[in-house]
């Protein structure tokens, strides 16, 4: 798919300006993602809410594997990866 600036990299985040890992969803893709994993915690925090304790600690395990594939997707689909960015490096003016 064409993102804005015309490439087509099949990155569905982009990359953070300043420091590690994804910025803001770019496609379809990434905001049915973002969007997938939100619905997915509030749907499963407010079953785990009127439950006992023992579904709670499970809830709270599922949330934290979810978060974790979350973070897989996200950083095989972000334009050039995740790594550490200092911002634009030509845009400083002293």
């Amino acid at each position: 798919m064409m993102t804005q600036d015309g490439n087509d990299d099949g990155a569905w985040f982009a990359p953070k300006r300043f420091g590690y890992g994804s910025g803001l969803p770019i496609t379809r893709q990434g905001w049915f993602v973002l969007l997938g994993f939100t619905a997915a915690v509030i749907g499963i925090e407010a079953v785990a809410g009127r439950s006992g304790r023992g579904m709670f600690v499970a809830a709270q395990v599922i949330v934290v594997l979810l978060t974790g594939v979350l973070f897989v997707v996200t950083a095989r689909h972000t334009r050039g990866g995740w790594k550490w960015r200092w911002g634009d490096k030509g845009t400083r003016k002293d």
